[in-house]
Parts: C-alpha cells; sequence; structure tokens
C-alpha cells in the first residue's frame, strides 16, 4: 500500500511536498509574501468578501505557485547536476543563467459527484490547473546559444505533471473561476520580474522562468482569452478568420492573435472609440467580447485536435454510408440507421465499442486505415470509397506531425510534406465532400491544416505541449478521491492535492 494516511507522512515524504526548501527572489517578489515553508493554502484566500458579496460556494486547495516551482526543482536536483556534468561544465562555475521553461495546464473535468461530506453545497464539477518543468538551460554570456541541461522526456504523462491548483468550480462560471486563479496569475506575473536563488547541488543558483500556457483546450482558451464561444463566426484562437472564410481558403492562414492584442481589442470593445454599430464593432475586435484574463499560447491542443478531427471523420463515416452527396436533407430516422451500421460494423471489426462522448483513446482507434476499411465495406460506390480512404490516408500523414514530441527527428519526411498534405486534403474537402465543407468548417481542421507548420517552426513541436499529462491527472484525482481522501470536503481537496 503505497498510499498512507497523510497524517503519517514520514520526514522523507514530507521533503516531497511544496513548503520544505528554503529559498529567495532577488528582487523580492511583488506582492507575495516572502515566506517560504507555505504548505497547502486556501485557494479563496485573498477572497474578500464584503457584506452584500455572495459567499463562495466553493472550495479550493491550491500551492503558491513559487514554492510548488522550487519543490520541483528539487526533485529536479540530480537531473540538473548530471545535466552539467554532461555537457562537461563544471557545477561551481554555474551558479547563474539558468532559465526554466514552464508548460501550464488548465482542464474542467464535468461530473466528480462522489462525496456527502459537510460543508458547503459545491459545485459537483471540477478543475485542475497544473504545470510541467519542459526544460532548463543555461546561458554564460548574451552571444552565446543557451545549452539544454535538463529536457522532459515524457512531457505528456501525468507523472512530470504536477498540480498546483484544485478546485470545485464548474469551468463556465468565469466569475469563480477567473476570483481562484486571480492569484495564481498575480503570482506568475511577478515572477516574471524576478530570479529564484535556490541551493541546488549544495550551492545557490539562480534560475529565471518562462511560462507558456499551453495546455488548454480550445473552450478554455476563449474563456481565458475573452473571445466568444466555440461555436463564434471567428473560428479560430490563433486567427481572425471567420468560419466561412476559412471553409473558402482552407490552408493559407498565419497566426496573428496574441494576448496583448486580445487586452486592446477588449478596450476598443469596451469603449467603442468610434462609435460603431454592434455589427462593425464586433467585425473590429473579431469576437473578443470579454476581458482576457490569463495568457495563453496561441497553439494547437494535439489531444483535442484529436478528439475534434475524430468527431468529424465519425460524422462524414456515416454521411458516406448514407451516400448523403446524392440527397438534399435526410431524416434524422435515416441518420440514426447509419449511425447504428456504423457502430455495428466497427465493434465487429474493430472491436469498437460505441461511446457518449468521443475520448482520446476511441479517437486514435477511430483514425486508422483498417477503421476506414471497415466502413468502405458499407460505402456502395467504388469512386467514393476511393476517396475516403486517400482522406483517412491523408489525415494519417498529417498526424504523426502534429502528434509526435519532436517532429524533425521522429518523423521529418511527414514534416517537410505536411504542407502540401493539408492542401491535398483540403482540395478533397472542398470537390468530393464539397456537401459537409459548403461554407463551413470545424474549428480543430480549420487548425490543423492551416496553423502546424508555424506552431512547429516557432515552438519546434505541438504534441510536447499538449494538455495530456494534465488531462491523465484528471485520472488520478478520481481515484485518489475515492481511495485516498478523507470524507470530509474541507479536507478532501488537500489530500488529492497532496498525493
Amino acid at each position: 500500500q503505497i498510499f498512507q494516511p497523510l497524517h503519517t507522512l514520514r520526514s522523507a515524504e514530507k521533503e516531497l511536498l511544496p513548503g520544505f526548501h528554503q529559498y529567495e527572489w532577488q528582487p523580492a517578489l511583488k506582492n507575495v509574501s516572502s515566506t517560504w515553508d507555505v504548505g497547502i493554502i486556501n485557494g479563496l484566500s485573498g477572497w474578500t468578501s464584503s457584506v452584500d458579496d455572495v459567499p463562495a460556494d466553493t472550495i479550493a486547495r491550491r500551492f503558491r505557485y513559487d514554492v510548488a516551482l522550487v519543490s520541483a526543482l528539487k526533485d529536479l536536483e540530480e537531473d540538473i547536476m548530471d545535466g552539467l556534468r554532461e555537457r562537461g561544465l563544471d557545477d561551481s562555475a554555474c551558479t547563474s543563467g539558468f532559465t526554466v521553461v514552464v508548460k501550464e495546464s488548465c482542464d474542467g473535468m464535468g461530473d466528480v459527484s462522489e462525496k456527502h461530506g459537510s460543508g458547503p453545497a459545491v459545485p459537483e464539477k471540477a478543475v485542475r490547473f497544473s504545470f510541467t518543468i519542459m526544460s532548463i538551460n543555461i546561458r554564460f554570456d548574451e552571444e552565446e546559444d543557451a545549452l539544454t541541461i535538463f529536457q522532459e522526456q515524457k512531457p505528456n504523462s501525468e507523472l512530470s505533471c504536477r498540480p498546483l491548483c484544485l478546485m470545485f468550480v464548474d469551468e463556465s462560471d468565469h466569475e469563480t473561476l477567473t476570483a481562484i486563479l486571480g492569484p495564481v496569475v498575480a503570482e506568475r506575473k511577478a515572477m516574471l520580474e524576478s530570479r529564484l536563488i535556490l541551493s541546488i547541488g549544495g550551492m545557490q543558483r539562480s534560475f529565471r522562468f518562462f511560462f507558456r500556457g499551453t495546455g488548454y483546450d480550445e473552450k478554455m482558451v476563449r474563456e481565458m482569452e475573452g473571445l466568444e464561444a466555440s461555436g463564434s463566426m471567428y473560428i479560430c484562437t490563433l486567427c481572425d478568420s471567420t468560419r466561412a472564410e476559412a471553409a473558402e481558403n482552407m490552408v493559407l492562414h498565419s497566426i496573428t492573435r496574441s494576448h496583448s492584442e486580445n487586452l486592446e481589442r477588449y478596450e476598443i470593445w469596451r469603449t467603442n472609440p468610434f462609435s460603431e454599430s454592434a455589427d462593425e464593432l464586433r467585425d473590429r475586435v473579431k469576437g473578443v467580447s470579454a476581458k482576457p484574463f490569463m495568457e495563453t499560447q496561441p497553439t494547437l491542443d494535439a489531444l483535442h485536435c484529436d478528439i475534434g478531427n475524430a468527431t468529424e471523420f465519425y460524422k462524414i463515416f456515416q454521411d458516406e454510408i448514407g451516400e448523403v452527396f446524392l440527397k438534399s436533407n435526410p431524416s434524422r430516422e435515416e441518420r440514426r440507421q447509419w449511425r447504428s451500421a456504423l457502430d455495428k460494423q466497427l465493434r465487429k471489426k474493430l472491436k469498437l465499442k460505441p461511446v457518449m462522448r468521443m475520448n482520446g483513446n476511441y479517437a486514435r482507434r477511430l483514425m486508422t486505415l483498417e477503421a476506414a476499411e471497415a466502413v468502405c465495406e458499407l460505402v456502395p460506390s467504388e469512386e467514393r470509397r476511393e476517396a475516403l480512404l486517400k482522406l483517412m490516408n491523408l489525415y494519417l500523414q498529417m498526424k504523426p506531425v502534429w502528434r509526435s514530441t519532436l517532429p524533425a527527428q521522429d518523423c521529418p519526411d511527414q514534416l517537410c510534406r505536411y504542407s502540401y498534405n493539408s492542401q491535398q486534403f483540403a482540395d478533397l474537402l472542398s470537390s468530393t465532400f464539397k456537401y459537409r465543407y459548403d461554407g463551413k468548417i470545424t474549428n480543430y481542421l480549420h487548425k490543423t491544416l492551416a496553423h502546424v507548420p508555424e506552431i512547429i517552426e516557432r515552438d519546434g513541436s505541438i504534441g510536447a505541449w499538449a494538455s495530456e499529462g494534465n488531462e491523465s491527472g484528471n485520472k488520478l484525482f478520481r481515484r485518489f478521491r475515492k481511495m485516498n481522501a478523507r470524507q470530509s470536503k474541507a479536507f478532501e481537496l488537500e489530500d488529492v492535492v497532496k498525493h
């Protein structure tokens, strides 16, 4: 039994929890206490409720961001020392110039109702915010290139993904979410302007941090960046394209949105300096209609991209089984028949059970050649079968590029051919599958076709920056909550965070 009740933690285990190691910031963090021995804090601390304010019907537990980062760096102490040795560096000479790149993820968890403990009636939904240390570099002076001394080999494992904050909040409840994550944002902002002084390998060394919020699904990005919801005509969180434009020109778009631009646009939206009508104003700000509250990186989340595209292929399969390209608008009854035929075939040939909501595992199994071939057995016309297989083949050529952790090493040929393949794929959609993509396209298909090469050129990878580790962590959350937490609402989050 690895999980002991928490009050029996031995001192060796207490070392693993944030709040154990001493450190300091230079200059001291703005608006953040300089104490370092802080463990789990109430996520509502700093929430001032005035007389007429609604008491928060939520429970949140978190670590202070800087304390959690220190704990994570101390976990990597040996890796850092090994990295310096492998680079042939004298560790006593390397006391400054370290930069740490951090991936941030945040995800709503849907239904987690289980507990009947005492305490306020909290929403039966939870949100987890977590971070992963992606790499640590050292640079001796401005001229030289930085040397990488640590690179996370499994950036999408729940083991490298450290929870920072757990809260019982519905992710659509913008007010509560922003109130709880507000202090996290403030701490992160303070850390950008300071250096951490921490003893690693017996010597004080100084670290700078860079944060990249990439582990968000589209819903969360839109929420954090003040954009309209996913069904908006402004289809993309990376460019200003409308849905109709994206369907007309599927491949040629470049990334233009950014957190700072969203903030400027929000100001325009709020003040309407040119006294325009609502429609003109909306067109001017391209769908920014709330105040952006947390910076996210304009990227594409590989896991949700996979799920979104699989959902779309699942619908294409049904349409092809029912030969929708010949009909105008089929009845719901007909659609239901095609769907059950598809489910039956997938179950028979691939042992793939139908799911209520598309998930990562189903998506992986559905987006294979054997799945496409199984579907083709139900498609009457030969040329439609060919088109369907060609579509799937092109997709499978493109997918490794945004799925792999290091595409330049793992799939260099497919990376080179990506733009060509996406152009072919787009041509197929706008000709053979015109009946589905006439003036409309799904959000993730647009991103897959238009933005992948540019993101990879900028970041070197899409797969490494995905939300997958955080999503796997959600599983742990559910398990620990059942098995390893005290029965009261006030304590259970604390116990889950610790585990």
